[in-house]
């Protein structure tokens, strides 16, 4: 029964996760915010809820915050792996060479705030107290407005101002006779049903966690991660099928940033134990260094854009994220293990 519940919510998503990206590019046409903010705060927002609704299940609940933490890493990990697919399936070239520099704004304080919560793992660790009246972590407030000074800093960098690599690889499509409100109205019924997929299928996998007899830190990284990471993926793959690139990338880009940002403080808030990443395990460090090593190849890629860069079936970005991303799930297992 836990395989057909999956196969259920695989399909929902595939169906709604579809149909969302096509709202969602009609909607970044028709109201001039460009696909970069569309996909780096309004996608990756609804298709990281299930993210939020697992980790404050897993600390409300079930009482395992490894559970929670190991899942926002290991999404990270994921969204960052999906760059890849994306880059694969892309014929026309390396897909980050065609990617405005909104993005890179976006990689860049990714990155920011995924090495922040890995400091602040590290010092509570040490025995350094973090807390606030010993319930929320001081760190906690800091990632939220770290994560809403980004949204402030991309609604501030207006579509002009993103170059001209982005009309090079993107297709813009014609919605003249397509009505916003009954777009938008759309939208919404394609993201409600987006999130509940994805939140059901984070319940399933803790269904799954249960009889692994792994540890938790690397269950949640490796299963609920990629339970709750479906409709990123399937969001992505879409956006890239309609040409819209920007939201392809800044959509798990984003889910990176609201994971970091968003995820954390409000989880924190909901475990009573006290500061959430006071208890967490010294494994999430070595997720959270991955992470980095993956974002900067992510970077380099947006920044560094040369006339030639050999390609046979897969950039050496994209080459480089599966090879890291294989890397990081074998050393988690071995750390993983009973």
């Amino acid at each position: 029964m836990v395989w057909v519940k999956i196969a259920i919510c695989l399909a929902v998503l595939l169906v709604a996760g579809t149909r969302l990206a096509k709202y969602g590019d009609v909607i970044a046409a028709k109201t001039g915010l460009g696909r970069v903010w569309i996909g780096v705060i309004l996608l990756a927002t609804i298709t990281s809820l299930p993210e939020l609704a697992t980790g404050i299940s897993s600390v409300a609940l079930v009482g395992k915050p490894d559970l929670t933490l190991g899942d926002l890493f290991g999404s990270n990990l994921i969204n960052l792996a999906v760059i890849a697919i994306i880059d694969v399936l892309y014929t026309r070239g390396q897909v980050l060479q065609y990617l405005s520099f909104g993005i890179v704004l976006a990689a860049t304080t990714s990155t920011l705030l995924v090495a922040a919560v890995a400091t602040f793992i590290y010092v509570a660790q040490t025995g350094v107290s973090l807390g606030i009246f010993n319930y929320i972590g001081l760190y906690s407030p800091i990632l939220l407005f770290l994560y809403l000074l980004v949204q402030y800093m991309l609604i501030r960098f207006r579509p002009t101002q993103q170059g001209q690599h982005a009309t090079k690889g993107s297709v813009t499509a014609d919605y003249e006779g397509v009505s916003l409100r009954r777009v938008s109205t759309f939208f919404v019924i394609a993201a409600l049903a987006t999130i509940g997929a994805g939140t059901w299928l984070g319940f399933i996998g803790d269904e799954l966690s249960e009889v692994t007899g792994l540890k938790a830190s690397f269950v949640g990284t490796l299963f609920l991660a990629i339970c709750t990471s479906a409709p990123e993926i399937v969001v992505s793959i879409s956006a890239l099928r309609l040409g819209a690139l920007d939201m392809a990338v800044g959509n798990v880009i984003g889910s990176n940033l609201f994971n970091m940002g968003v995820v954390i403080f409000v989880v924190d808030l909901f475990y009573t134990t006290g500061p959430i990443l006071s208890y967490a395990a010294i494994d999430h460090i070595g997720t959270a260094l991955f992470t980095i090593l993956m974002s900067c190849v992510v970077i380099i890629g947006l920044i560094f854009r040369p006339r030639f860069w050999p390609r046979i079936w897969v950039g050496l970005d994209a080459a480089a994220l599966i090879l890291l991303y294989f890397c990081a799930i074998g050393v988690l297992y071995s750390l993983g293990r009973p």
